[in-house]
């Protein structure tokens, strides 16, 4: 195999996307349907699920709420049978969580923040590390932690603290599950372009009382590029994770920002 060869992921692969239908989890689901794998998807918007699989022939998917654990064994027995059996799991699903001083954050909200992206990862992990342990395609899982899992990120303290979470899964998981050669990695996004960043910097211009566009603006100067990132970008990544050229890259916390030098 060239090394341009190992750089495209396996044709076959059976592949799980969690939050597949919208935004960074629809894009790595294209990417990975375009590169002739099998895929499953889930979303907790029943449209957005509709709309991904009659717009890509030959995928899978449902509706789930990847925060309810029941949801959760649902989809990984129906994946499972679908696909016939898992390969690569991408751990992608996940909320922006409220914005505020830790004072004012309503309890409620934390708790959904808590469930949706970090009690989802276990959910998924604890049911999907059986059919990886069994898979002989190169298993791989990939959890979507963000820039916010390595610096501090004053206001969006639920937010952050489920990315940081996660990175600590991930390293754990490496050190256990390599024995079996299954490889887990974690991608954190940075200032990732498209809707649910700029309600992020709405939200965040409000409660520091400036304007949007001056809220975009320092969250460019924060980056070395000065620039957004593209969800093409972070699909890329999930790619190459789960190619072959990857085969020996496990536990790491691979940044996908421009170097965001701080939040």
């Amino acid at each position: 195999m060239s090394i341009v060869d190992r750089l495209i992921p396996p044709s076959g692969l059976k592949v799980l996307i969690t939050g597949g239908a919208a935004g960074i989890g629809a894009m790595i689901a294209q990417g990975f349907h375009e590169a002739s794998a099998r895929v499953y998807i889930c979303d907790i918007d029943a449209r957005a699920v509709d709309l991904m699989l009659a717009k890509h022939a030959g995928m899978h998917g449902a509706v789930a709420d990847v925060g309810v654990r029941n949801d959760v064994d649902r989809i990984m027995d129906d994946a499972a049978t679908a696909l016939g059996g898992l390969d690569v799991l991408i751990n992608n699903a996940g909320i922006a969580g409220p914005t505020g001083n830790i004072e004012d954050l309503d309890p409620a909200a934390w708790e959904h923040t808590i469930s949706t992206n970090l009690n989802s990862q276990f959910y998924f992990l604890r049911k999907a590390v059986p059919y990886l342990k069994a898979s002989s395609h190169n298993a791989n899982i990939v959890l979507m932690s963000s820039v916010a899992g390595r610096l501090g990120y004053p206001f969006r303290t639920p937010y952050a603290a489920t990315k940081w979470a996660i990175v600590g899964l991930m390293k754990s998981l490496a050190n256990e599950l390599g024995p079996d050669n299954v490889r887990i990695n974690a991608v954190l996004p940075g200032v990732v372009d498209g809707d649910r960043m700029s309600r992020v910097i709405q939200d965040r211009a409000k409660v520091l009382g400036i304007g949007e566009s001056d809220m975009r603006n320092q969250y460019l100067e924060k980056i070395s590029l000065r620039r957004m990132v593209t969800m093409e970008d972070i699909a890329a990544m999930a790619l190459f994770l789960s190619s072959p050229a990857a085969t020996n890259i496990t536990g790491q916390a691979i940044s996908v920002d421009g170097n965001v030098e701080y939040l």
